[in-house]
């Protein structure tokens, strides 16, 4: 009877918890975020998506392509053709590309010194394979970037290049304002302070013996600029700020780290592309 009475009581007791368990109501949680949340209207935008102001170039595939390099053996100074294909995700070479910058595919190669620049324009053929001559001088690892843009996405894509024999590396050049491009011009470029992670205005100037050089338009734009950073060789999307105004032609960009990067400036003078190359320091 003991036993009995206890047992009664406790499930009274039992009962008046729930009683008041369901009047208090459960204990709120926070409710799951969406698998793919938007960033909220008022979200940092340099938070929101980080991805899209990481430097590119640093890999052979991402974002569902891959660059497949068929020729990636070349003899020194000999002019061969340098081949590859854009695969999706299932290894099937693309053929549909978007115009930009005048042209549907950008090629640039550069030795990993950053020496021996070039920028090419591959042609495609039907099965999907990008070919272009290409001429390397020195002996020696080199990147090759592939450049562009697909249903409004742009893409730099990096695979590699040898060229057999003994290479004489060399040390990246100290910053200078001043540079003489392949051509004969002085250039000269006006950067102000850089520091990482802050937007930057580049002004270049191009004169010839002391009198302003005439740019004309080069791939839809004033000129046409490369940055990569030393070590690691990324590839910065630099915007041009419209057309040349007569000598003087700016781009707009921002270094993601501090550290130096090789800038690769080509203009048109009349029908001739020219190339200048500088050395920048930046800030953190």
């Amino acid at each position: 009877m003991k036993i009995a009475a206890f047992l009664i009581a406790l499930v009274a007791t039992f009962g008046a918890a729930v009683a008041v368990g369901g009047a208090i109501g459960p204990e709120p949680t926070e409710p799951e975020p969406p698998a793919h949340a938007e960033p909220g209207p008022h979200a940092d935008p340099a938070h929101a998506s980080p991805a899209a102001t990481a430097p590119r170039g640093l890999a052979a595939a991402a974002g569902g392509l891959r660059i497949d390099v068929l020729t990636p053996e070349l003899e020194p100074g000999r002019e061969r053709a340098l081949r590859f294909r854009i695969l999706d995700d299932h290894g099937q070479p693309i053929r549909s590309f978007d115009v930009a910058h005048e042209r549907r595919m950008h090629a640039i190669v550069v030795r990993r010194d950053l020496t021996g620049f070039q920028h090419v324009h591959p042609r495609i053929d039907g099965d999907g394979t990008w070919s272009v001559p290409l001429r390397l001088g020195d002996p020696g690892s080199y990147r090759l970037y592939a450049d562009f843009t697909r249903d409004g996405t742009p893409h730099t894509l990096a695979g590699d290049l040898r060229v057999d024999g003994g290479a004489d590396l060399r040390p990246l050049p100290a910053p200078q304002p001043r540079a003489t491009s392949d051509g004969g011009d002085a250039v000269e470029l006006d950067a102000g302070g850089l520091h990482a992670g802050e937007a930057s205005t580049l002004q270049f100037t191009v004169t010839r013996d002391d009198r302003p050089v005439a740019l004309a338009p080069y791939l839809g734009a004033g000129g046409h600029l490369v940055a990569l950073r030393e070590g690691d060789l990324a590839f910065l999307h630099v915007h041009p700020l419209g057309d040349a105004d007569g000598s003087e032609v700016a781009f707009e960009t921002t270094f993601p780290s501090a550290g130096r990067y090789r800038l690769f400036l080509q203009y048109r003078v009349e029908e001739q592309v020219r190339t200048a190359a500088f050395t920048l320091e930046v800030a953190p």
